[in-house]
């Protein structure tokens, strides 16, 4: 058999379907462009893991052995920092796991899943890989959700509903009433706390009371964990288990489960790093907003979203096309999207000060030069 009759053997929806659009890797961007980078475009943590998490990686004993499927120890760890039962909690392979997992319980092909664009580029590509019908209900003004919107779409072929709070790329929350209206329509609703610790608010309180409701967390933004891929669901007791039932027997390596483990060991350090990006955004927000062609948006997360203003005669390509590639040449990595009603934006990570000087001195350079 040739290739072309192997490529008739595929699913037709995964062979025509749109990859997801990761970050590249430090390493490889800074061989291509020959110089240190800033990178400003994961929102990952600048100030790493916790000593504690390294110096645990440095000294465990048991990389050749498996790790324990049930992973006891980290939903051990994790109910005394969550204050919910080991029984409602899962953990995977960072949240992306988990919410390819929820997909998986909930969704048959065909089945529709509701989407809130802008928002997190990982439910349409789950929802595609699963074989489910993604619905767009976009966000509203200054990207609040349009719950109005949203009730609306449900239909009797709806499955689960995404939220983002705080939301990427836009880093606004979800309130708690907007949440509880999104349950009573009966469907699953999964909101993704990625970036918790940065904020102010978490809808974590309503699931006792709400079967439908699933939180996803992750340790790869505050606790600085991300190449290590562990987050975790907090979700009643008999989901938790048929999440259990239907993961991959192994999907937390050990190393991440013992980095975790060790980072729940070492929450003061962490929060205080939490607290210093927090205090960058605010600066990057406060000095951003003197610029008359930047408008950033509010965000309690680790990152801002910055509308662009147009030049006059500047050509088809945006303007925040043209300062993110600016800024790249100058080593300096922003995320500038494709996507309908982000072409205009850029989405900023808090990092170190002396990154957010730099940034700031390089985009006054660009927008200049442009």
């Amino acid at each position: 058999m040739d290739i072309d009759g192997v490529e008739k053997l595929m699913r037709p929806g995964l062979a025509a379907m749109r990859g997801y659009d990761p970050v590249e890797p430090i390493d490889v961007l800074e061989r291509e462009l020959g110089r240190r980078i800033i990178k400003l475009d994961g929102n990952e943590n600048p100030y790493l893991s916790s000593p504690r998490a390294r110096e645990v990686l440095a000294r465990f004993p048991y990389y050749h052995i498996y790790p324990d499927p049930l992973q006891r120890n980290l939903r051990q760890a994790l109910s005394g920092y969550t204050g919910f039962p080991e029984e409602s909690i899962v953990c995977g392979n960072g949240s992306d796991d988990l919410i390819d997992l929820v997909l998986r319980l909930f969704v048959r092909p065909g089945e529709e899943v509701l989407n809130c664009p802008p928002t997190f580029g990982m439910y349409p590509f789950t929802v595609s890989v699963c074989g489910g019908t993604l619905v767009d209900v976009p966000r509203v003004a200054d990207f609040d959700l349009d719950i109005d919107g949203l009730r609306s779409a449900v239909t009797e072929r709806t499955r689960v509903i995404f939220i983002a709070s705080p939301n990427n790329p836009t880093g606004g929350t979800v309130t708690r009433n907007e949440v509880l209206e999104l349950l009573r329509a009966g469907h699953v609703v999964a909101v993704d706390e990625a970036y918790y610790e940065f904020g102010e608010s978490s809808v974590a309180a309503l699931v006792p009371d709400n079967p439908n409701l699933i939180v996803l967390r992750t340790f790869s933004k505050w606790a600085g964990l991300a190449g290590l891929r562990v987050g975790y669901a907090l979700c009643h007791e008999r989901i938790a288990a048929y999440l259990l039932k239907i993961k991959q027997p192994y999907n937390v390596n050990v190393a991440g489960e013992a980095a975790a483990i060790a980072s729940l060991q070492d929450v003061e350090y962490l929060r205080g790093n939490v607290e210093k990006l927090k205090r960058e955004r605010d600066r990057l927000f406060a000095q951003l907003s003197q610029l008359s062609w930047m408008k950033p948006f509010p965000s309690q997360a680790n990152f801002l979203l910055c509308r662009v203003a147009e030049k006059d005669g500047a050509g088809t390509t945006t303007a925040a096309k043209r300062l993110r590639d600016g800024l790249r040449k100058r080593g300096i990595l922003v995320r500038f999207y494709e996507s309908p009603g982000l072409r205009d934006c850029l989405r900023i990570s808090a990092g170190l000060p002396e990154d957010t000087d730099a940034l700031l001195a390089a985009l006054e350079e660009v927008w200049n030069e442009a």
